[in-house]
């Protein structure tokens, strides 16, 4: 499994961070014996600081220091390992000089990035040099997008064994109990502020295929609307606009592409909340809706966007570890093929998805591109999690204790 000329397997950078920390610990805890981690970030002390707290195996792991403005010493980090796993964000801030080192060196490279624009500059900048050197570069390994990428990957699969046809629609009902980190809260008001004077990358955050490998190719049928009106289903649930939809739904047909539109040429895919049933599920479902009408409109102005950055999480805080001990994540996709047939997808976990969910997701995300590579799809570049793992993943997360269930509706 090892490689000789790679002094590291797998490099956790932004080990200090509040995500990176609570990676850094799972690891500890899961990762087999014969994987070399070392963990790296901006300041030795804070790093050291952070290998203190871990269980004592990862005491012996080796600190690194590498900024991410420093070319030279991205360039040596990636050079030292075959998997790094990035937690430091914003990533439209951050991002790119990490992803452009590991596409340079060979080395696989994993994110929980939620920012369309940004893993699109990635793979204008990256695709076609990270499948030079076969790096594989795959974005959102977290609760974005997992549920919704390996959940898609999921239906498709069933369907073609029972050779029901190709999917014609899919819906993802989500629904969760967590909190948010000030890096969540960051990277969410940097890509409002950065649209909101430039019509051009609007116009790409706002294009349902903005991180197709082929926008021209795409088919025409229109795609569901990822901020409709509150409205109920057949069952009686009333759903409100989740707030991920918009980043979800463009991995999940990047997905689709990238495998020649397996899943169905015209598949129509989208994501809504889960609000309940009844007057009470009605009543949150328009309470939601116009607190993210709120929220977006507050950011478009500059006295109300100051004010949020003061009131909300800062960086490098996060959900106490009561909340994120309580929290859990569930999400249901619904799916109807060409031949009439219909499947239910559960994706399901314990603990806060942004955090203790996505620590076990990221960490087997890692663990799988360090000692599965003899089962992952034969690609390199710019990738998904369904592209880039697919199955494995899923067979890994189960074995994490996670959901993924499929059955007939």
């Amino acid at each position: 499994m090892s490689d000789p000329s790679r002094d590291h397997d797998l490099v956790v950078y932004g080990a200090s961070g509040f995500v990176g920390t609570l990676l850094a610990d799972y690891l500890a805890t899961h990762a087999p014996d014969d994987v070399r981690i070392a963990l790296a970030g901006r300041s030795r002390g804070r790093v050291e600081a952070v290998r203190a707290g871990l269980p004592e195996r990862a005491r012996d792991w080796p600190v690194l220091v590498a900024d991410s403005t420093d070319a030279a010493a991205l360039a040596a980090l990636a050079s030292s390992t075959r998997v790094l796993a990035t937690t430091v964000g914003p990533y439209a801030r951050y991002g790119l000089p990490v992803v452009e080192a590991c596409a340079r060196a060979g080395t696989h490279y994993a994110d929980l990035t939620g920012e369309v624009l940004f893993v699109r500059a990635a793979i204008d900048r990256c695709d076609a040099l990270a499948r030079e050197t076969g790096a594989r570069l795959v974005h959102s390994c977290g609760y974005d997008s997992i549920p919704s990428d390996l959940g898609t990957l999921l239906l498709h699969r069933r369907a073609a064994e029972d050779d029901a046809g190709a999917l014609e629609e899919a819906e993802l009902l989500a629904s969760a109990r967590g909190g948010f980190s000030g890096g969540t809260v960051a990277s969410l008001l940097g890509q409002l502020e950065t649209v909101v004077g430039n019509r051009e990358l609007r116009r790409v955050a706002a294009d349902p295929y903005g991180l197709s490998p082929d926008r021209a190719a795409e088919p025409a049928p229109a795609q569901p609307a990822d901020a409709a009106r509150p409205s109920r289903r057949r069952d009686g649930t009333w759903v409100a606009p989740f707030v991920m939809a918009p980043f979800n739904t463009r991995i999940v047909r990047r997905s689709n592409a990238l495998q020649d539109w397996a899943y169905g040429r015209g598949l129509r895919y989208g994501e809504v909340m889960s609000c309940g049933r009844g007057p009470a599920g009605a009543a949150v479902a328009a309470g939601v809706t116009a607190g993210l009408a709120a929220f977006a409109g507050a950011v478009t102005l500059p006295p109300t966007r100051t004010l949020l950055k003061r009131v909300l999480p800062a960086p490098g805080t996060g959900p106490s570890e009561r909340t994120r001990e309580k929290g859990w994540f569930r999400s249901v996709v619904h799916g109807r093929t060409a031949r009439g047939r219909r499947y239910t997808v559960t994706v399901a976990g314990e603990g806060d998805p942004g955090y203790a969910g996505t620590a076990v997701m990221l960490g087997q995300s890692a663990l799988c591109l360090v000692s599965d590579t003899d089962r992952l799809p034969d690609r390199a570049g710019s990738l998904t999690p369904a592209t880039a793992m697919g199955t494995a993943l899923i067979e890994r997360l189960r074995a994490a204790g996670h959901t993924y269930d499929v059955a007939p509706a």
